[in-house]
């Protein structure tokens, strides 16, 4: 009976063995790590920005030089004109009189010349006769001067009146795009009155503003005037990127840096300027220019390895025991989204953890002996 019962406790523990050996795994333990870097040296294109708006070349006011009643709009606004092209009339009708008038003195002026002339020379002959006398030769050939002089007055009278004529037709001084006309035909201009602004837009160029501490990482200390304008010749070309954040096509170049930095605001004034060919820009629009500068032996971390915790900027350095240490770092955008620049806080040689930051406390075990071996 004893025997019958110890066969039954032995079945048993064999069934309950084999069911556990068909059973579910038991999960392991498994050891997770970081991604790390070792800290170097290298060198990164910056993309500098600057908020510009683009003005014309050669932006015109277009202001009339005589007075008088509009009486024809010969352009649009924003159409695209040429040097020389009509733009405005103006009633001419009492500028051409004054040329009229003028050019009647002008003739009675003639007149009175050819004869102080005739009575100069009568005189001259009569005298080298010995009929009359030094006074009356004298007198005559005054007159004759007085009627010359006379005459060069009425020509100039005759000039300005042709020269007023012509201002009656106002044209274009250069080529570009008619902005807003604000008056109507049938106005009374006058030379303070701003007929439209003629915008010569072949060549553009953007006027922004620059720091003082950007200029000095641009121009070196010590540079003369014409060491800098070579120096400005040679920077890199430059991007427009309009505010719906299109590029425009066409690369621009520095042209000029102001050498005086305004009280108010310590910064320069610089322009670029950018061909136009299309007409695609117009004075006035707004963007940015990017120009890229380049930073040579500068450590460069990925923005992931940096934790902000309120005011400061930390990294987890990787210590000799495989733990995370937690360092204070300094750092400047690079402005392509990625990465940043660590200006103190590290060395080259160190280790820090990139990916996984976020989740790192002080002391934590970020690698493993396998791992380091690596």
């Amino acid at each position: 009976m004893k025997r019958k019962h110890y066969l039954e406790w032995i079945f048993m523990i064999c069934v309950m063995a084999a069911l556990g050996s068909c059973g579910p795994e038991m999960p392991k333990e498994q050891h997770s790590s970081f991604e790390t870097m070792t800290i170097k040296k290298s060198d990164i294109e910056l993309p500098y920005k600057f908020s510009a708006r683009m003005k014309g070349m050669n932006d015109v006011t277009v202001t009339p030089q005589v007075s008088g009643q509009l009486m024809k709009i010969c352009v649009t606004e924003g159409q695209q004109v040429k040097q020389g092209q009509t733009l405005f009339i103006i009633d001419s009708r009492n500028a051409q009189l004054e040329l009229e008038a003028a050019e009647a003195n002008l003739q009675a002026a003639l007149a009175q010349e050819n004869s102080a002339k005739l009575e100069y020379e009568s005189n001259r002959n009569l005298f080298e006769k010995k009929i009359v006398s030094s006074y009356m030769l004298n007198n005559s050939e005054n007159s004759y001067k007085q009627a010359q002089a006379a005459v060069a007055q009425a020509r100039a009278a005759v000039n300005r009146a042709k020269v007023n004529l012509g201002f009656c037709t106002i044209t274009a001084t250069v080529s570009g795009v008619i902005g807003e006309i604000p008056v109507r035909v049938g106005d009374q201009v006058s030379p303070l009155s701003q007929l439209t602004i003629l915008s010569g837009n072949t060549t553009m160029y953007a006027e922004f503003s620059v720091t003082e501490a950007i200029v000095e990482t641009m121009v070196q200390e010590g540079m003369k005037a014409d060491e800098i304008n070579a120096y400005i010749a040679k920077l890199p070309e430059a991007t427009f990127v309009m505010k719906s954040g299109t590029e425009y096509p066409h690369k621009g170049r520095v042209v000029s840096l102001t050498g005086v930095v305004n009280a108010e605001t310590g910064s320069l004034t610089c322009k670029v300027t950018f061909p136009n060919p299309d007409g695609h820009l117009y004075s006035g629009i707004q963007g940015t220019i990017v120009m890229p500068f380049s930073e040579k032996d500068v450590i460069i971390v990925p923005q992931g390895a940096v934790v902000r915790l309120q005011d400061k900027s930390l990294v987890y350095k990787v210590q000799a025991d495989s733990t995370a240490t937690a360092v204070d770092v300094t750092t400047e955008d690079t402005g392509n989204g990625k990465d940043f620049i660590i200006t103190s806080g590290l060395n080259v040689g160190d280790r820090i953890v990139t990916t996984g930051a976020n989740n790192v406390f002080e002391g934590l075990r970020v690698l493993y002996p396998e791992e380091v071996k690596k």
